[in-house]
């Protein structure tokens, strides 16, 4: 039996108990596709740098909401998991969010526009243009492992680029929210509540089942979510 207790706090992947745990369940039935799937891109040639996995402990193939971030830091490569439990203060500062947000878990999955990590052992980079590029054909391949998604939240300005591309190639609804880092919010402090405002947001659509138009993708900033919950609606 695999233990895959929630934590209550940020930080949970600091314990090799919990690590332990979670690469146990990649093989259960929610996580083996997505699992194949990360291992064909750690073989592909044109994957550049260590790829971490999805996080079990998310909805995986049955997630509603897809949370596609910059790349993964060096907390990630470390523990193995694109996830909200790393040990790292973006990381912390994401899952308070989703806390506060009142998202279940179970409908979320998070994950990356460049799905490896970029930089040296000592620092991460900026992903470039070519690695977004590079980055965005396994991203359109990775809807087809998400039947049950609903909504993309581009989170930060790195990811909110594929919006155009995305945009031409899913009539999934499309959110953005501003990037968690502590550089963000201690710059911004208000970001933290505009981000929570669209996190919520997309909740009260889960909980309704609400639905755009057959073909439609809707974008909504976080900064006029007070004045106005959907921004744009475009075919």
């Amino acid at each position: 039996m695999i233990d895959l207790a929630e934590p209550s706090r940020p930080y949970g992947l600091l314990f090799l108990s919990a690590r332990e745990a979670r690469r146990s369940a990649l093989r259960l039935t929610h996580m083996r596709k997505l699992t194949a799937f990360v291992g064909r891109m750690r073989r592909d040639p044109t994957s550049e740098g260590s790829v971490p996995d999805f996080d079990p402990l998310d909805g995986g193939e049955r997630a509603r909401i897809l949370f596609l971030l910059e790349a993964p830091g060096r907390k990630a490569v470390a523990t193995g998991f694109v996830s909200r439990d790393n040990p790292d203060p973006t990381a912390a500062n994401f899952f308070s969010l989703l806390k506060a947000s009142r998202l279940p878990r179970s409908d979320t999955v998070l994950w990356n526009i460049v799905p490896w990590y970029v930089g040296t052992p000592e620092r991460i980079r900026a992903a470039h243009s070519s690695d977004v590029e590079q980055g965005r054909k396994w991203l359109h391949r990775l809807l087809a492992y998400l039947p049950s998604l609903e909504f993309v939240v581009l989170v930060g300005g790195a990811a909110q680029t594929v919006h155009p591309w995305l945009s031409t190639r899913t009539a999934i609804r499309i959110f953005a929210c501003h990037h968690p880092s502590p550089k963000v919010f201690n710059r911004w402090p208000d970001r933290r509540s505009e981000n929570i405002g669209v996190l919520r947001y997309i909740s009260r659509q889960l909980t309704t089942r609400f639905s755009g138009r057959p073909g439609s993708v809707t974008v909504v900033e976080p900064s006029v979510l007070g004045t106005a919950a959907v921004v744009a609606d475009r075919r």
